[in-house]
Protein backbone atom coordinates (compact mmCIF):
# COMPACT_ATOMS: atom_id res chain seq x y z
CA UNK A 1 0.00 0.00 0.00
CA UNK A 2 1.43 3.23 -0.79
CA UNK A 3 2.10 6.08 1.90
CA UNK A 4 3.88 8.94 2.37
CA UNK A 5 6.14 8.94 5.23
CA UNK A 6 7.47 11.79 7.11
CA UNK A 7 10.52 12.10 9.44
CA UNK A 8 12.77 14.62 10.74
CA UNK A 9 10.59 16.00 13.35
CA UNK A 10 11.98 16.65 16.99
CA UNK A 11 12.99 19.31 20.15
CA UNK A 12 15.18 22.37 18.66
CA UNK A 13 16.54 25.92 19.94
CA UNK A 14 14.97 29.01 18.46
CA UNK A 15 17.37 29.78 16.08
CA UNK A 16 17.92 26.34 14.77
CA UNK A 17 17.30 24.37 12.09
CA UNK A 18 16.03 20.99 11.21
CA UNK A 19 14.97 19.13 8.00
CA UNK A 20 11.87 17.04 7.36
CA UNK A 21 11.76 14.26 5.04
CA UNK A 22 8.67 12.74 3.54
CA UNK A 23 9.29 9.32 1.70
CA UNK A 24 7.29 7.89 -0.81
CA UNK A 25 7.16 4.48 0.04
CA UNK A 26 5.36 2.98 -2.81
CA UNK A 27 6.12 5.25 -5.67
CA UNK A 28 3.20 6.28 -5.88
CA UNK A 29 2.60 9.76 -6.40
CA UNK A 30 4.88 10.32 -9.42
CA UNK A 31 2.95 13.24 -11.08
CA UNK A 32 1.66 14.60 -8.14
CA UNK A 33 2.57 17.78 -6.86
CA UNK A 34 3.97 18.15 -3.33
CA UNK A 35 3.10 20.05 -0.22
CA UNK A 36 3.56 20.58 3.58
CA UNK A 37 1.10 21.63 6.10
CA UNK A 38 1.58 22.23 9.55
CA UNK A 39 -0.91 21.81 12.80
CA UNK A 40 -0.63 23.59 16.05
CA UNK A 41 -2.46 22.65 19.36
CA UNK A 42 -6.46 23.99 18.86
CA UNK A 43 -5.57 25.36 15.28
CA UNK A 44 -6.33 24.44 11.80
CA UNK A 45 -4.29 22.81 9.77
CA UNK A 46 -2.10 25.12 7.77
CA UNK A 47 -0.55 25.26 4.09
CA UNK A 48 3.03 25.98 4.73
CA UNK A 49 4.89 25.36 1.26
CA UNK A 50 4.34 23.30 -1.92
CA UNK A 51 6.23 21.87 -4.88
CA UNK A 52 5.63 20.97 -8.48
CA UNK A 53 6.41 17.07 -8.94
CA UNK A 54 9.10 18.01 -11.68
CA UNK A 55 10.44 20.30 -8.84
CA UNK A 56 10.65 23.49 -11.05
CA UNK A 57 8.23 25.93 -9.43
CA UNK A 58 7.22 26.42 -5.20
CA UNK A 59 4.73 28.25 -3.05
CA UNK A 60 5.32 29.27 0.12
CA UNK A 61 3.12 30.56 3.07
CA UNK A 62 4.17 34.42 3.49
CA UNK A 63 5.50 33.38 7.86
CA UNK A 64 8.52 30.96 6.23
CA UNK A 65 9.68 32.87 2.96
CA UNK A 66 13.27 32.97 3.35
CA UNK A 67 13.41 30.82 6.18
CA UNK A 68 11.82 27.42 4.86
CA UNK A 69 12.58 25.73 1.41
CA UNK A 70 10.83 22.94 0.16
CA UNK A 71 12.41 20.80 -2.19
CA UNK A 72 12.37 16.76 -3.98
CA UNK A 73 14.42 14.26 -4.98
CA UNK A 74 12.70 12.29 -7.92
CA UNK A 75 14.89 9.47 -7.62
CA UNK A 76 14.71 9.06 -3.89
CA UNK A 77 11.15 9.81 -4.13
CA UNK A 78 11.20 12.04 -1.00
CA UNK A 79 10.53 15.82 -0.45
CA UNK A 80 12.20 17.59 1.85
CA UNK A 81 11.58 20.49 3.93
CA UNK A 82 14.69 22.74 5.32
CA UNK A 83 13.72 24.72 8.38
CA UNK A 84 15.86 27.20 9.28
CA UNK A 85 15.94 30.19 12.04
CA UNK A 86 13.34 28.29 13.73
CA UNK A 87 10.55 29.91 16.27
CA UNK A 88 8.82 28.94 18.49
CA UNK A 89 5.28 29.83 16.64
CA UNK A 90 6.63 27.04 13.95
CA UNK A 91 6.27 24.56 16.95
CA UNK A 92 3.49 22.09 15.05
CA UNK A 93 2.51 18.84 13.80
CA UNK A 94 3.91 18.85 9.98
CA UNK A 95 2.53 17.22 7.77
CA UNK A 96 3.23 16.27 3.78
CA UNK A 97 0.47 15.71 1.54
CA UNK A 98 0.29 14.75 -2.43
CA UNK A 99 -1.94 16.59 -4.71
CA UNK A 100 -2.74 19.41 -6.86
CA UNK A 101 -0.52 22.59 -6.58
CA UNK A 102 -2.49 24.33 -3.75
CA UNK A 103 -2.47 26.39 -0.49
CA UNK A 104 -5.96 24.43 0.59
CA UNK A 105 -6.36 20.98 2.40
CA UNK A 106 -8.70 20.03 -0.11
CA UNK A 107 -6.61 20.34 -2.92
CA UNK A 108 -4.57 17.37 -1.63
CA UNK A 109 -5.95 13.49 -1.69
CA UNK A 110 -3.25 11.72 0.29
CA UNK A 111 -1.78 12.76 3.86
CA UNK A 112 1.23 11.14 5.72
CA UNK A 113 1.17 10.23 9.45
CA UNK A 114 2.99 13.66 10.51
CA UNK A 115 6.39 14.67 12.65
CA UNK A 116 6.20 16.95 15.55
CA UNK A 117 8.37 20.02 15.73
CA UNK A 118 8.74 21.94 18.77
CA UNK A 119 10.54 24.80 18.97
CA UNK A 120 11.92 26.39 22.61
CA UNK A 121 12.40 30.06 23.52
Amino acid sequence: QAQLVESGGGLVQAGGSLRLSCADSGRAFRGYDMGWFRQAPGKERDFVAVIRWTGGVTKYQDSVKGRFTISRDTAKNTVYLQMNSLKPEDTAVYYCAAGRFGSTRSEYDYWGQGTQVTVSS
